[in-house]
Formats: C-alpha cells, structure tokens, sequence
C-alpha cells in the first residue's frame, strides 16, 4: 500500500483571526459537539483504493485557526471540515467584521467533515451529490487560502484512503491534481479547508481537506461519506438544482456571487474561550 506524506490544510493562524468575536460578552451557549460513526460489524465501510495518504496533524494540537464553510441548507446548516471544528472552544462563523459563536456542531468520524447546526441562515444552499465524479473530471474548488478568496481548478486522479496523524482508522478520499489558481500563486492553500469542490456538472462532490504542496494533490473527502453524515444530521431539507458549469469564467463568476450573498464564508476556530478574535 502505498503510503505519501502530505501537508495538512489545518492552519494554525493566530494573529491573523482579524474578526471580533460577536457576543464574546454575551451569554452564549457552550458549544456541544456531536460524533457520527457509520462504521459498525455489521455495517463495514466499502474497500476504497490501496493508494493511501498520510496527513500530519499539528504536533502542538489544535490551536486558533481560520477555514471555509458552505451553506447546504438556508435554515442554517453548513458544511466544513472536521478537523477545522475539532478541539475547540468556540466555533464561529463570519459575520462582516464578526465571528458569530455557533453552539452545535456534528462531526464525522468516517470522514474528514463537520455540519454545523444552528449557524447563520443563508439566501441559497449549494447542491451536495453522493455520487464519485470519473477519473479525469475538472474539479473546482472554493475557499479562503491564507484568507484570501481563492479558485483552484484541478482534475480529478482517483478514489484513495487517508490516515489522520497516529490514527489507524482510514477514511475515503478522493486526490485530484491541481492545474491552477485564480488569483494566481503557488503558495500553501492552507484556508481553504472546509471550503467545497464541484464537479463541472454543478455539485459540490466533497469537502477540501488536505493538500501535498510539493506533489500539487489536493486530497477530498468522498460525496457518499458526506451524504451519510447529512442524513444523520437531519438539518438538510433543501434540495437545491445543479446546473452544469460553462467553463472557467462560470465558474469564477458563481464564486464571486457566493462570496457577496455570504453562501461561502470563514469559520473560526478558538481553542481558548478567554481569547477574542
């Protein structure tokens, strides 16, 4: 089995949580985090392919970090990645110049993906597919590397597996080859974490999790495991309409108008409740 460390996507930001806290002097609920685990004897997870990534946790643990959160229902329900939300203190989403707590949050245990419940509600949600796209498909992903809204464009390679740091337990993945960036840079994509990747047909067919900077690979987790964990939220009732991608300046356009309606947003991650943003 072949087996490639990878840098992983959770950042640790510090001084760059440039957003206030809202409510930080405010009663706020504390946040209650929720595990889902499909996994079971008799209900075992599907073989996935023999090639495996390796993705190195933060040695120090987790630590104030930023990512990216999608809409997958208008009522408050986001999507993000699971080691984005884990070992927090506080969770919160962008607000304008705010970070609003949110005090529920389920995360995967099969997969690198957490839902949050009760956060802000949205104008549109984004169209989830359980289907794996074929090898060779364009891949657009969405996100806020080093916090600044960015487009990568990749192809897809493949499914694969991953093992988070010391943990034996695999989860699904799926690795593409990135092709590009707009705005263009060839630096880390560490913020895009949590954000989606759409396949051209219009849904979203996983979450980023990880990247290998210096093999270009931007590692996925697989749609089947986040339909799994949206049926067991219960909180997604939209079924919004995909509509196929007209090519790359679509694709940039549909970001853009996200990004103003606030469908595709930065999540906050506090590890110390006595620190604000």
């Amino acid at each position: 089995m072949a087996k490639r460390g990878c840098g992983c996507l959770p950042f640790a930001f510090g001084g760059l949580l440039l957003v206030a806290w809202l409510g930080q002097d405010m009663a706020v609920p504390p946040l209650k985090v929720e595990q889902f685990d499909p996994r079971s004897p008799r209900r075992p997870m599907p073989d996935w392919s023999d090639e495996q990534f390796v993705i190195e946790d933060n040695p120090n643990g987790p630590a104030d970090s930023m990512g990216t959160a999608f809409a997958v229902d208008r009522d408050g329900a986001w999507l993000t990645a699971q080691h984005v939300t884990h070992g927090c203190t506080r969770v919160g989403l962008e607000d304008g110049r705010f970070a609003r707590p949110v005090s529920r949050v389920i995360e995967s245990v099969e997969a690198d993906a957490a839902l949050v419940r009760d956060g802000i509600t949205s104008p549109a949600a984004l169209p989830l597919s359980s289907r794996i796209p074929q090898p060779g498909t364009p891949g657009f992903h969405m996100g806020f590397p080093a916090g600044r809204p960015t487009l990568v464009m990749s192809e897809l390679i493949g499914e694969a597996s991953a093992r988070r740091g010391r943990s034996d337990l695999t989860q699904p993945i799926l690795a593409w080859a990135e092709k590009g960036r707009i705005p263009d840079g060839d630096g880390t994509l560490s913020g895009i974490s949590g954000g989606p990747v759409f396949a051209e047909d219009g849904h979203v067919v996983g979450v980023n999790s990880a990247s290998t900077d210096r093999r270009g690979r931007i590692l996925t987790t697989a749609p089947d495991a986040i339909a799994r964990l949206m049926a067991a939220s219960r909180a997604v009732d939209d079924r919004p309409v995909a509509y196929p991608f007209a090519g790359l300046a679509d694709a940039e356009n549909r970001f853009t108008a996200w990004l103003d309606a606030g469908v595709i947003r930065r999540i906050f991650c506090d590890v110390d409740e006595k620190r604000g943003g």
